[in-house]
């Protein structure tokens, strides 16, 4: 794997252009002031024009979306991009703290910056950029969509999907894989794709009864004069991630074999550029990378990483385009003689209050959204605190969940899932039926009430923990830590499996967990089909009649060892 001292060098041998991370976004810190064109405009470069979009969880509208202060990684790729976060990124990429874009790039001051920077994203303004790409190239784009499309807003539970679809097919992507999307179940999910008006592809999802693929593994385009094979990568784990009952039929995989056969088959075809349209997650797709030759392009998501300049494993190009449509890729390439042989670069930011949204783009939104307007803007509650999500561990949003378990089902101990999705409220704004759905709307919001032993819950902590910080990427099943409520614990990420947890002690009176005693532990989003209980959102919007005023201290459930 190239440095990026190395990755630099290697760049600039090919003449390519590189984007915001060294040359844009420096102008742009410098005048602490933005317009769209600052933002969009990019010199031409090469014949080919790659433009991604990944993790939307169904966001329509503008969002505060708070970036991660904590995102370890272990073994091989510790301190590496993406595992890099706050003041540290800042440095690696030469961003001014106070910018707008360590506001769109960090954690940094959120809080404070968003006063000034506002809202990002809204895919009427992703409307706008990807128009005027497909303006400025022509023939030569590629708009491709990661996945993580259709789920995690109010309308898109409410419609299965339908508003997503219908807003994403007037953006016209080419193609799009995904993960979330198959928890709306077997049944659902084939309606959607079989209407879809560009492909879906999924190469490592096979028919178990067949045991032949159940979606197209790859499509070939011709832009710019080249033949690009794009190979898509639904997420590995979805079964294990999210129920399988959902999806009996269909199997699942990194299938490494089957991607390095698409790949010697689309070489042997002719293709010029091969792109990896991937919903692994960044880790597996950086270990992927080093192991199946011949991929020029990774336009990889599923772990939400925005990174404003490409990872280079060996030839192959990887790029994050973070989530909840607070970025836009752009790739512009040469490809020439059936190799890529330069690049230019620009992560765009989507900040709202700068870009144009497009006018028809707008109007589709505000339609689908109309039936269900009146529920969405209902005031639940006031926040005085910076409530978020994103992080390895306990977010300020996530105790929020934690704190109406605990007092509603009255138990001892919580545990709320380790999605990475969920918007971010600011202090001073409005809860709304909206934003309290962005952090729950699913298919199975079941919130249990059971009782489990001091030893069962170390068992579900350190499969979690192995889950995320296995040194193996390939080994990496899950989210982030699942996070927990009356009760804190030790850990050691670099710890092998089943003595990373240590120091579990309960909340309210600060005593040991005993491992032969049982507690009442109430959670959502089980992954069994017999959870009963009501859904999380009636839960935290019966806290919320209780404690209209929301305001929760900045906690501390879990340490960290080094």
């Amino acid at each position: 794997m190239f440095s990026r001292r190395e990755f630099l060098m290697a760049a600039t041998a090919t003449g390519a252009i590189l984007g915001p991370g060294l040359t844009g976004w420096s102008r742009l810190m410098a005048q602490q002031a933005l317009s769209e064109d600052d933002l969009l405009a990019m010199p031409a470069f090469g014949n080919v024009t790659l433009v991604h979009i990944t993790d939307l969880h169904a966001q329509l509208k503008p969002i505060y979306f708070r970036e991660p202060s904590v995102n370890l990684g272990v073994g091989e790729v510790a301190g590496l991009p993406p595992h890099v976060t706050g003041a540290d990124f800042l440095k690696l990429y030469n961003i001014e703290p106070g910018s707008p874009h360590a506001y769109a790039l960090t954690s940094e001051d959120f809080a404070a910056l968003a006063k000034t920077y506002g809202k990002m994203g809204g895919l009427d303004r992703v409307a706008t950029i990807v128009k005027r790409i497909r303006a400025e190239r022509g023939d030569s784009m590629l708009l491709l969509d990661g996945g993580d499309t259709w789920q995690g807003s109010y309308t898109a539970n409410k419609t299965q999907g339908a508003d997503m679809i219908e807003v994403m097919n007037a953006l016209g992507p080419d193609a799009m894989t995904g993960h979330w999307e198959f928890t709306y179940g077997m049944d659902r999910v084939q309606e959607a794709i079989d209407a879809l008006p560009f492909p879906f592809l999924g190469s490592n999802i096979y028919d178990q009864e067949w045991n032949e693929p159940a979606f197209s593994p790859m499509e070939t385009f011709e832009r710019g004069g080249a033949k690009i094979a794009v190979i898509g990568q639904a997420f590995p784990y979805t079964p294990i991630a999210n129920p399988r009952w959902m999806i009996p039929n269909w199997s699942f995989g990194i299938r490494e074999e089957d991607i390095a056969g698409h790949v010697e088959a689309a070489r042997s075809e002719g293709a010029d550029l091969v792109v990896l349209l991937s919903h692994n997650g960044f880790d597996v797709d950086r270990k992927l990378a080093s192991r199946v030759p011949g991929i020029d392009v990774i336009l990889t998501g599923h772990t939400h990483d925005a990174l404003p300049e490409p990872v280079l494993v060996g030839k192959t190009l990887l790029v994050a385009s973070g989530s909840n449509g607070k970025f836009v890729s752009r790739l512009d390439l040469d490809v020439e003689g059936g190799e890529m042989k330069g690049f230019a670069y620009r992560l765009i930011p989507v900040f709202s209050d700068v870009i144009a949204p497009d006018a028809d783009m707008s109007a589709l939104i505000d339609k689908v959204r109309a039936p269900y307007e009146p529920e969405l803007s209902r005031e639940l509650a006031r926040t005085s605190s910076l409530l978020y999500r994103r992080g390895n561990f306990n977010g300020t949003l996530d105790d929020v969940f934690c704190e109406a378990l605990l007092e509603e089902r009255e138990a001892d101990i919580a545990l709320s899932p380790g999605f990475r999705w969920g918007t971010t409220l600011v202090p001073d704004q409005a809860i709304t039926v909206e934003d309290l759905h962005n952090a729950c709307a699913m298919t199975y919001p079941a919130a249990y009430r059971s009782t489990m032993s001091g030893a069962m819950l170390k068992d579900v902590l350190e499969d979690v923990a192995d889950n995320l910080f296995n040194p193996d990427p390939y080994y990496q099943q899950g989210g982030d830590m699942v996070r927990v409520g009356g009760m804190t614990y030790a850990i050691d990420p670099a710890a092998t499996m089943g003595a990373r947890i240590s120091e579990m002690t309960l909340a309210r009176t600060g005593e040991p967990l005993d491992p032969a005693r049982d507690y009442v532990v109430a959670g959502w989003a089980s992954v069994n089909e017999a959870t009963e209980g009501p859904p999380i959102w009636d839960v935290v919007e019966s806290w919320l009649s209780r404690h209209p005023e929301v305001e929760i201290p900045q906690n501390r459930p879990v340490s960290v060892k080094a």
